[in-house]
């Protein structure tokens, strides 16, 4: 792939996007649904590409802006938005020598998450290294695997339990599931 080259981070086993997005009928209130996802942990033997049309890089302000059809790739996993800013400590090295310690990442226009068969999109989505939690939200948040879908506005997701919550801020919650996605066991 062309674009920016690779780069590693102490913390990328801690940017857990949203992989392993697993798709379950938890208990659906009208107004949230809550239920175990599995984590989708960045790998450190893996590299991390991210490619985007501008990357300006503000030491002073300890953050990073990638603008314009941004794509983060590693292994299986690909997050793409219109935007990033990526936010680090300044104490924990800098963007530019690759080791900088990462607090937070914001996304924003149009975010797409895919693992496998299992995708995500939403308006905006932030990740807190710190709390280890992430965020998605949107007018309509859709959550897929297959043919098995769930719809809110707000998807929170503790990272270091898998525990996650879809809010549907106001209305209701859908989930539809496909039968035939059922293990069987026989």
């Amino acid at each position: 792939m062309s674009g920016f080259p690779s780069f590693h981070t102490r913390h990328a086993t801690r940017l857990s996007l949203l992989a392993g997005i697993v798709l379950t009928a938890g208990v659906a209130h009208s107004q949230e649904t809550t239920s175990r996802m599995k984590g989708m942990e960045l790998s450190n033997d893996k590299p991390i590409q991210i490619q985007s049309d501008k990357l300006e890089i503000k030491e002073k302000e300890n953050k990073a802006e990638f603008t314009g059809n941004v794509k983060v790739v590693q292994g299986t996993t690909t997050l793409q938005s219109g935007n990033m800013v990526v936010y680090y400590r300044s104490e924990g090295g800098s963007m530019t020598s690759g080791n900088a310690d990462i607090e937070k990442i914001d996304v924003s226009e149009k975010v797409y998450l895919k693992s496998g068969t299992q995708e995500a999109t939403a308006d905006t989505g932030t990740f807190n290294l710190v709390t280890e939690t992430f965020v998605l939200k949107g007018d309509k948040v859709v959550l897929s695997e297959g043919k098995n879908v769930f719809v809110g506005c707000q998807l929170t997701v503790q990272m270091s339990t898998g525990e996650a919550k879809l809010d549907a801020c106001g209305g209701r919650v859908m989930i539809q599931l496909d039968p035939k996605s059922r293990k069987t066991t026989n």
